[in-house]
């Protein structure tokens, strides 16, 4: 029973992650390959800048805010990042995210999300998996990619053409088989 966690990393003002991350929910929903999804906002998390004294790799946390961070990730089985592109990079609160934890993170497959302008959010998702990769996360190949995501937004929802629509389901699918996959490894880890 796979437990998919989708988290909008966008935290400013006047965002759409958020849109954009009601939208592939829906999807994950529809899709029926995963137990239980959740949409997380890193706005709502609201993680101050690395604030914990030790190294993530220790799990130390000296920090309710960090514990509770733990906790959630630590029950994904797999993740989905939505997230904007800011100057040809993803942004800083998921970056920060990312940091405040080490173990969590392990053999999880991640399916990335991008929105942005003409380039869709495709160099901050180019940016994101070398920094994933280093803790043993597995990007899917499959992804989606919204350029000027404002034209596809009205009444604060998203409306998808084929080509997305296509692409989220792709990669759902890749994200349901490769954490069934993974299972093994995320049960050995100590």
């Amino acid at each position: 029973m796979t437990t998919l966690k989708i988290i909008t990393a966008s935290t400013r003002p006047g965002r759409v992650g958020p849109v954009v991350g009601t939208w592939i929910e829906q999807r994950a929903r529809a899709h029926q390959g995963f137990a239980t999804v959740e949409l997380v906002d890193l706005a709502e998390v609201g993680l101050p800048f690395m604030n914990e004294p030790h190294h993530p790799s220790l799990g130390d946390y000296t920090h309710q805010h960090t514990r509770d961070w733990s906790a959630r990730v630590s029950a994904a089985d797999a993740l989905v990042f939505v997230m904007p592109e800011y100057n040809n990079g993803y942004n800083a609160e998921l970056k920060n995210a990312i940091d405040y934890l080490h173990h969590e993170w392990h053999y999880k497959p991640v399916g990335l999300v991008s929105y942005g302008g003409i380039s869709g959010g495709t160099r901050a998702a180019q940016a994101v998996r070398q920094v994933v990769t280093t803790l043993r996360m597995v990007p899917v190949a499959e992804a989606v990619a919204i350029p000027f995501v404002h034209r596809f937004i009205d009444n604060a929802e998203l409306h998808p053409n084929a080509l997305m629509t296509g692409a989220a389901d792709a990669m759902l699918t890749e994200l349901a088989r490769v954490a069934d996959v993974l299972t093994g490894l995320r049960a050995a880890r100590v």
